[in-house]
Parts: structure tokens; sequence; C-alpha cells
């Protein structure tokens, strides 16, 4: 079983070590690369700090409680991006005739097109994530748990999950909607700012979208009421934390779901 799996997966991991190695190469380029991706992400964080020096709480949360959501839901975010973020590019891949080319290997498309590209600098930007996590699992009063250690170790996974997944959403509506990178990215890049924001002053529509269509609530503020041992705001009661995988699930539906019909669609590039 083993040996079967190392042998499909080997023309996958194939082509990432020849990505890696040629993102390595380029020592000086990768330097700047990751410094500013980091910068990125610090001052996005800074955002979060500016905004709470002016208020002392925003929707119940202070700043020590609303660091451990932008630190889940960034590193989750960040660590989606690495690996299947370059699938919101498919438009790129189509006008370029590359998509083509997956058609004439006999492996499945989408995995063709996630194993195509990793972005290691997206690693900067998820290591500000995972020390605002780290500080603010040190500075916040949690009662720790066995229960609390799993929900931790689930939400990481379920958030990286989401993340990807929202990915492979816009890579099926781009099937359709060619340069349609500006819609695709009102609820990728939407919906990782709003996941790293506090969901109680969302107002019910808000909360329709990114509570729950788009599952941005459960990659991060879900999770964190419960190991703050805060209740939920309407609509998003605590206990809608421990459902993290079954939001992954519906988000990974969707978008297999629209990358299926995408794919039905497509008709070449036309070269």
């Amino acid at each position: 079983m083993a040996d079967t799996v190392t042998a499909r997966t080997a023309p996958y991991r194939a082509v990432l070590a020849s990505r890696i190695r040629a993102q390595r190469s380029y020592r000086l380029s990768f330097g700047v690369d990751l410094a500013a991706s980091f910068l990125v992400s610090f001052i996005e964080l800074a955002e979060v700090w500016v905004l709470f020096h002016a208020v002392q709480s925003l929707g119940g949360f202070d700043f020590r409680q609303i660091l451990l959501v932008f630190g889940i839901a960034d590193f989750c975010f960040s660590m989606a991006d690495m690996v299947v973020g370059h699938c919101d590019d498919l438009d790129r891949y189509v006008r370029d005739g590359t998509l083509d080319v997956f058609y004439l290997r006999p492996q499945p498309l989408l995995l063709q097109l996630i194993t195509s590209n990793i972005e290691l600098r997206r690693l900067a930007r998820a290591a500000v994530g995972l020390a605002s996590i780290v500080i603010a699992l040190s500075i916040n009063d949690i009662r720790w748990s066995p229960a609390h250690v799993g929900l931790l170790a689930m939400t990481l996974i379920a958030g990286i999950a989401i993340f990807s997944a929202m990915f492979a959403w816009a890579a099926g509506i781009q099937f359709f909607v060619i340069s349609g990178g500006e819609l695709t990215n009102s609820f990728v890049y939407g919906g990782r700012y709003a996941a790293t924001q506090v969901a109680s002053v969302w107002t019910r529509p808000v909360k329709a979208a990114f509570g729950f269509f788009f599952p941005m609530a459960f990659t991060a503020f879900l999770p964190a009421l419960l190991l703050l041992g805060k209740p939920g705001p309407s609509l998003l009661p605590a206990w809608l934390g421990w459902c993290t995988p079954l939001a992954a699930i519906w988000a990974w539906a969707g978008g297999l779901w629209l990358w299926r019909i995408g794919v039905r669609h497509y008709q070449g590039a036309g070269g």
C-alpha cells in the first residue's frame, strides 16, 4: 500500500522539488521575497494594533484576544496560499496554454495544478501568524484541557483546508470568467481579511456571507471563542467552533463542484 502511494505521488513530488530548487537558486531574490512577505504581514498586524490602540475593546474582544484570532487566521491562510494560492492564477494558465499541457498528462488535472508551483516566500507570512498565536496563547487566560489542545490542532488543520478550498472555488469560477481575478479576490482575500476580524460586529448579511456561505468565521473566530471561554454573538454561538471540520467539508464540496463544472465547460485555449 505504501509503495503504491509512493509510486503514484512520485511525479507530483518531482515537480514540487524542482520548483523549490528553482526558488532557492536565486538566493538574493528569494531573500528579498521573504522580507517583503514578512513586512506585508507585519504591517497588517500593526493595523490591528493601531485600531485597538484607539479603542479598549471591539465586539467584546481586546487586543490580546483579537491577536489570537489574527494569528490563527493569518497562519492558516499563509499556509494555504503557499501550497494552493497559485490556483487563483488559472486565467494565466489558460491564456498561456499551460492548462492544455496538463490535459496531455495521465494525472488528475486539479492535482497537477496544485503541484505545479509552491510559494516558499509565504513562509515569512506564516511565521508572523505563528508568532502571534504563541504570544496570544501565553498572554490570554486560557484554562487548558485536552479538549482545548485538540480544538487548537483541529482548528489549524481545518482552517488551512477552508482557505485552500477558497482557492479551488476561485479556480473553478475562472473557467467561466476569464480575467475574473477581481471577482474571486472578493471572497479569497476579502475572506482572509474578514477572518482576522471580530465577527461580533458583523451585520446579519455579512454573518450569512462570511459566517456560513464562505465559512470564514469558522477558521479562527469561533474556535477562539471556545479557547477564551467567551459567549458568541447572535447567529454565531461559541459551540459552532467544534464544527470547523464540517465547514471545511462544505468548503471543499463547493470548490470541487465548481472545479468539476468548470472543467466540463472548458473548450481549450484555442492555440
